[in-house]
């Protein structure tokens, strides 16, 4: 009998392996197995805002990404897809790839010209805080049998210095006047193609779901500086599934156990307005941090294919290669964010007591929540 061979890739010549198996193989068969990179890279004054993702999806043979630009109400994204097996060793689809310059410390990501939209950049990420692993992502589906998510996870706040083009200007990146994070996550993750025709599954978000996620770096007077981190799922008005930690420059993590929020959302398009975030920090003690959005900029998620976007989702097969994209002058209305979707990568100010800094909040608000003044009636994806 003929042995299926294994593929040897380019990793497979370092000493990391963990298995008997190539870096070509993954150790779940699942399809929803996914490797992930984002980045969501600001100008501090909330002018501008570059958001960019890449994901590799072995069991699917598929890699690709997105590259977008946040410009208050505006927004352009560029999207491409091709044949993982093509080229396996590259980081990177279409007009985008990524290079790690300094393990855990510096990464650069460079979007080339393209002639989808007049965009372009070459941004190098700078970690001015260790990397943080959050709570492992596991989660089953309400029935209890399949596992839909089991993702780890880390992310970085980091300085960013380059340049982006616009319409033919070019903008000058420095890094004392931009900011932003990374992460970088692997398993099995939810929303990743199309959900199975003949498998059931209850659809989480026809329920009262709400999503918060943010890192937030701080810094006191006296120059130290530390990071906020949580991120929360509940169904229902009861969690399911929270993560939440107070990240220390020297790498120590202090664990939150929950968090109570006085938020407010605007009630056409669900965009954060601000408002308070109360941690559990355990025997009685709280950290409570105050936030608001920066400006209108903060790049919608939907037209990078989260939950889906004119019919194409994460993951899903285009072909050898696929390269499209778009350009919004309001993703702000009721119209266009319904197109987009809720989920954002809003750029925050916080504070907690004489700590000040930036933040990314993403949310996710559906159905009817009556303490944030929002109903059923009012709700969208």
């Amino acid at each position: 009998m003929r042995q299926s061979m294994q593929k040897i890739t380019a990793a497979d010549e370092l000493l990391c392996h963990q298995t008997p198996e190539t870096f070509a193989t993954i150790a779940h068969a699942d399809i929803a197995w996914t490797e992930k990179l984002w980045g969501s890279l600001f100008a501090r004054d909330g002018s501008l805002q570059v958001d960019v993702g890449l994901g590799k999806y072995h069991n699917r043979n598929v890699i690709d990404m997105f590259a977008g630009i946040s410009r208050g109400k505006e927004q352009l994204t560029v999207r491409a897809s091709r044949q993982l097996d093509l080229d396996p060793d590259r980081v990177g689809v279409g007009p985008l790839d990524y290079e790690v310059l300094e393990p855990l410390k510096k990464v650069r990501f460079v979007l080339r010209e393209n002639h989808m939209l007049p965009i372009r950049f070459d941004l190098t990420v700078t970690g001015v805080l260790p990397p943080f692993l959050e709570r492992k992502d596991a989660q089953r589906e309400p029935h209890g049998f399949r596992i839909q998510s089991d993702l780890l996870r880390y992310h970085q706040s980091s300085t960013i210095s380059g340049a982006i083009w616009i319409d033919g200007e070019k903008i000058e990146v420095r890094d004392e006047e931009w900011f932003g994070f990374r992460d970088h996550s692997w398993g099995v993750r939810m929303d990743v193609g199309e959900p199975a025709p003949d498998v059931y599954k209850p659809q989480r978000l026809d329920q009262d779901f709400l999503l918060t996620w943010s890192p937030m770096y701080l810094r006191r007077p006296d120059g130290t500086e530390y990071e906020i981190h949580h991120y929360q799922q509940a169904v229902d008005h009861e969690t399911t599934y929270f993560s939440g930690f107070v990240n220390e420059a020297d790498g120590n993590q202090i664990p939150l156990n929950a968090v109570m929020d006085e938020l407010k959302f605007d009630p056409v398009n669900r965009r954060l307005l601000g408002g308070k975030m109360t941690f559990d920090a355990g025997w009685g003690a709280t950290r409570t941090v105050e936030i608001e959005p920066i400006s209108d900029t903060g790049f919608h998620l939907g037209t990078g294919l989260y939950f889906g976007f004119k019919g194409h989702r994460h993951g899903q097969w285009h072909g050898p290669a696929h390269l499209d994209g778009e350009r919004f002058a309001d993703v702000s209305t009721r119209e266009t964010v319904e197109q987009v979707h809720q989920l954002r990568d809003c750029v925050i100010r916080c504070r907690e007591g004489d700590a000040v800094g930036y933040g990314i909040f993403e949310s996710m608000v559906i159905g009817e929540h009556p303490e944030y003044g929002l109903t059923r009636e009012s709700s969208f994806l």
